[in-house]
């Protein structure tokens, strides 16, 4: 209670097998990026671990049910769920975090990404 954002472990599920396992690198799937990017340089689900964290916002809580609602997150329905931990800005928070120049121009923030245009920035 209290806390408005969590951080999820969960596991690619969907992409657990020995092709997606083998994948080091990715064509890049930014418009903006190098052709070809390492694949723990992206977000791609295809990756040696399938291991995932995404930030989150939480929007209710129902305790009788152990329901924890969210706004959003990047994972696909019935994915399984590792670990859930409070987002604690002293401790999650890069205030001036360090990028390459490619993804320079995305929001700063969790806030501001919902009115970006992502569409224009994938190539998928």
């Amino acid at each position: 209670e209290g806390f408005g954002h969590i951080q999820v472990c969960w596991w690619f599920s969907s992409c657990d097998n020995d092709v997606s396992r083998t994948k080091l690198s990715e064509n890049s799937p930014y418009n903006h990026g190098p052709s070809v990017l390492g694949t723990f340089a992206t977000r791609s689900p295809e990756r040696p671990n399938p291991l995932a964290l995404s930030c989150t916002q939480v929007t209710y809580l129902d305790k009788e049910n152990a329901v924890i609602g969210l706004a959003y997150i990047d994972a696909d329905n019935d994915s399984p769920v590792l670990d859930i931990k409070p987002y604690i800005p002293s401790l999650d928070r890069v205030e001036t975090p360090i990028v390459p120049q490619w993804c320079k121009h995305w929001p700063k923030s969790y806030e501001k990404s919902g009115d970006f245009d992502w569409e224009s920035e994938f190539n998928f």
